[in-house]
């Protein structure tokens, strides 16, 4: 995104302003206006959602944004944000059973039969999504991807993009806060989350040993270290969350014998 800003000037772009704007008040007038039919909906939600959403927009908007041009550095941090920890906030706000709530009973119903179709339960595959979570980092860092993507304003947007919606979708299939096509068990997910985190680990590695096309030696090393330690701190988060729900859903199975 920040490609956008050498071709714009300072100033954001108008469209990404907009997109975020209609993110918040969108989810919030949703949230409020269900409140009043149903159950109301949780404070912390709301806390999640904006946070989330506020961590994304760091990452397009404002001096990480600027500085991520010129910065790999800057960039990871953007990384860090956009593809982990705004993931994880989205997730937890649970913004798609507030969409079902919000919606007629014949539009619920049409969105719950299109989230069961056979292309998003491939999708939604914790594998699949996997893969488009840590592929994707993995081409775009070992690949001249990041160089030229610097220079092509729509490639950055569209990898950004890709970056946050792998990310959130590869955390909605580890931790079931939404409805989803189909659950898969504790022990398989476990699996498949230990081997996401050993792909981001090797990456974090291999940037700080080769350096992705056009980036300073210091600056890849500074980015790779960042990406590490960075990384460990969402991934305990996320790791803790699972295991939270994993126990809970063994004392309700042991309450049930």
């Amino acid at each position: 995104m920040s490609a956008f800003y050498a071709s714009h000037g300072s100033g954001a772009p108008a469209p990404i302003i907009t997109v975020i704007l209609i993110m918040l008040a969108g989810y919030i007038a949703a949230a409020v206006q269900t409140s009043r039919r149903y159950k109301p909906w949780p404070l912390r939600r709301y806390l999640y959602w904006i946070i989330g959403v506020l961590c994304a927009s760091s990452a397009v908007v404002g001096p990480v944004a600027v500085q991520a041009h010129s910065d790999f550095t800057a960039h990871m941090a953007g990384h860090l944000l956009l593809g982990m920890l705004s993931p994880l906030f989205l997730t937890l706000a649970a913004p798609i059973t507030l969409l079902l709530r919000s919606l007629t009973i014949r539009a619920a119903r049409k969105l719950t039969r299109a989230l069961n179709s056979r292309p998003l339960r491939v999708i939604s595959h914790p594998v699949t999504a996997s893969l488009l979570n840590a592929g994707g980092l993995w081409i775009l860092y070992t690949t001249d991807l990041y160089m030229v993507m610097q220079h092509q304003p729509l490639l950055h947007l569209l990898v950004h993009l890709h970056i946050w919606l792998a990310g959130c979708l590869f955390t909605m299939t580890i931790i079931y806060m939404d409805p989803v096509p189909h659950r898969y068990g504790f022990l398989y997910r476990a699996g498949i989350l230990v081997a996401a985190f050993a792909a981001h680990v090797a990456l974090s590695k291999y940037i700080y040993a080769h350096p992705p096309a056009g980036v300073p030696d210091g600056q890849a090393a500074a980015g790779g270290m960042l990406m590490y330690y960075g990384g460990d701190f969402v991934e305990i988060a996320l790791v803790s969350i699972f295991c939270y729900q994993w126990y809970k859903r063994s004392l309700a199975s042991e309450g049930a014998r």
